[in-house]
């Protein structure tokens, strides 16, 4: 397989931790969003969106990291990123879309440009959807986890949190009230596979 991403995107790194958590190797290719490599021809003859991450697998060029991790966990379901349990994996997959669809979004780098763009505060705006995504997140690790996010052992919950905190810390977020969801973070981060999918830790990374 060949990662396509960029070292600080948040969904190349989730997508980072299911691929070393569940033990698989890959090659990685670097295209540094803050050049526009993403918008290269070559790169959009792979993902026409123009976005990162873009898998190439044996079953074609696979795009969208939730996408990407469900493929992940039917092609490879070793060790599972999904409890057995149809609710239960209906809850991870839940805490999953927070932070996919009402986190992230409003805070990857082409919307913070759009926000500068019209005069706006992108730090303070990024900060609030930020904290009201983990505020709900909060209360569903209190429910539902056990040292992880959800339960005992790393979901794809986990895959998408341990970035999105790396995100928040980036934009000075004040992470005190969320205790649970930071104890499951710093529990997720020990991991020798998380600790390896870290953006500083990748061949393109700044140096």
């Amino acid at each position: 397989m060949i990662l396509h991403g960029y070292w600080r995107s948040g969904t190349t790194y989730r997508t980072r931790i299911a691929l070393a958590l569940k033990g698989l190797s890959y090659e990685q290719v670097g295209h540094d969003l803050r050049t526009g490599e993403q918008r290269s021809a070559a790169f959009l003859t792979l993902n026409p969106q123009g976005l990162v991450p873009a898998l190439e697998t044996d079953d074609g060029v696979l795009t969208q990291s939730p996408a990407i991790l469900e493929w992940l966990e039917e092609r490879y379901p070793e060790p599972p990123l999904l409890p057995a349990a149809p609710g239960d994996r209906a809850i991870v997959r839940a805490m999953a879309a927070t932070i996919a669809c009402d986190i992230h979004p409003l805070n990857n780098m082409r919307v913070l440009k759009a926000v500068r763009a019209l005069g706006g505060d992108a730090d303070a705006w990024a900060a609030g959807w930020i904290g009201d995504g983990f505020a709900a997140l909060e209360a569903m690790i209190a429910r539902h986890g056990a040292g992880f996010a959800f339960g005992d052992r790393p979901t794809l919950a986990d895959c998408h949190l341990v970035p999105q905190v790396y995100s928040a810390e980036r934009f000075g977020v004040d992470l005190a009230p969320y205790p649970q969801l930071m104890a499951a973070t710093e529990r997720a981060r020990a991991l020798p596979a998380v600790q390896a999918a870290h953006p500083d830790e990748q061949p393109d990374a700044d140096r």
